[in-house]
């Protein structure tokens, strides 16, 4: 499945870098209206309504922890496995852990997948005693039944994770056993994800019959929901294809060595106007004045500075630090890169020696060409 982006960053957590899209703000919108204009209201008709709407803002925020905690849970327990992790995006449909390999083997698979809905589980099990005991503490109705909500949420959270369809947990728990009956993890994978996108088709007709009889927006959601699925399973079996394609290419192969550079103290204006830059090219690796790698400048950025700032805004204020640039070293495996194929020039990998020198650098075309070569 193509990575969903952040489109603002929240900080780091256990050093994970947490961002979020855009979209998160309708969920986050449609989760405050459903309680603050209807579900407290139709359950305690009798309060201020300044306070259905502060009770709904503070459990939608809950509720956004709770998926962050969910995917923080995939993020630690693969790291403790030696799969590393690139970041946390929360988006329109939950969460997204972006992973730097995939799970060496069925049991750190079976750890790693299963770490989700069991903390969503435990998540309803604290929501539901804490509803219990704010109750038996004669405490505010509302501050009861959204904790009543967030129980009742992270529950189901955690059951329509563990159905066994790729994308969800459920289904990479289906993949690990898969895997650990066949010995073949593509094998494994293109079985959970036949049956992701066979839920997902499930789900999608239900949705629009069910809109069709109905008009519910609930409906539609649902089908829309579906509809992820499928695509996202199709995606995940395409990936894996790649990735058994590419089983034992080292990254050198298909980089492109020795890349044409930009110095940092370049100014915009410099690089837009010389010919070796701005032709052929829609992406740069930027150095430092000793030569060594210190991000990555597009293009699109570039162009984007406005004409009369160009001749004093540098390379290095416009460019992607190194920190935040996808980099790989020449031995690992091409198959780690699958996930970053999305096409755009943002989407190139500097690859960096073990002494921190820029060896080369890596384009989704570089990629698709060793597969075409395989």
């Amino acid at each position: 499945m193509s990575a969903v982006r952040a489109t603002f960053s929240l900080g780091r957590i256990a050093g994970i870098r947490i961002g979020v899209n855009w979209s998160v703000l309708l969920i986050f919108g449609l989760v405050v209206f459903g309680l603050a204009a209807r579900r407290l209201p139709v359950a305690y008709p009798d309060r201020d309504w300044p306070l259905y709407w502060v009770t709904g803002l503070v459990t939608a925020v809950v509720f956004f922890a709770s998926l962050l905690a969910h995917e923080l849970a995939h993020a630690v327990v693969a790291r403790r496995n030696g799969v590393g992790v690139d970041d946390i995006v929360l988006w329109l449909l939950g969460g997204a852990t972006r992973m730097r390999a995939e799970a060496p083997t069925p049991r750190a698979e079976l750890r790693i997948a299963g770490s989700g809905p069991l903390v969503s589980l435990l998540l309803g099990v604290l929501f539901t005693g804490a509803a219990w005991l704010l109750a038996a503490a004669s405490a505010s109705a509302l501050a009861v039944e959204a904790a009543a909500w967030l129980a009742a949420i992270n529950v189901l959270l955690a059951v329509f994770n563990a159905i066994p369809a790729a994308p969800l947990d459920g289904g990479r728990l289906l993949r690990a056993f898969l895997w650990w009956r066949t010995g073949d993890r593509l094998r494994a994978t293109t079985g959970a994800s036949a049956a992701g996108r066979v839920f997902g088709w499930v789900l999608v007709a239900l949705g629009l019959w069910a809109f069709l009889w109905t008009g519910a927006l609930g409906a539609a959601w649902t089908a829309l929901i579906g509809w992820f699925l499928v695509v996202a399973a199709t995606e995940e079996a395409r990936q894996a294809r790649l990735r058994a394609a590419l089983g034992g290419v080292p990254v050198r192969t298909a980089m492109t060595p020795d890349p044409v550079t930009v110095p940092e103290r370049l100014t915009v204006g410099g690089m837009l106007s010389d010919p070796g830059l701005s032709h052929g090219h829609v992406a740069f690796p930027v150095t430092n004045d000793r030569g060594g790698p210190v991000g990555l400048v597009t293009l699109d950025r570039a162009t984007g500075v406005p004409v009369p700032e160009r001749r004093r805004t540098t390379v290095g204020e416009i460019m992607v630090p190194l920190a935040k640039a996808r980099r790989a070293r020449p031995d690992e495996p091409l198959a780690d890169l699958v996930p970053w194929l999305d096409p755009g020039a943002a989407n190139r990998t500097l690859v960096v020696d073990d002494d921190g020198a820029l060896v080369g650098i890596v384009a989704p075309s570089d990629v698709n060409r060793a597969v075409r070569g395989r």
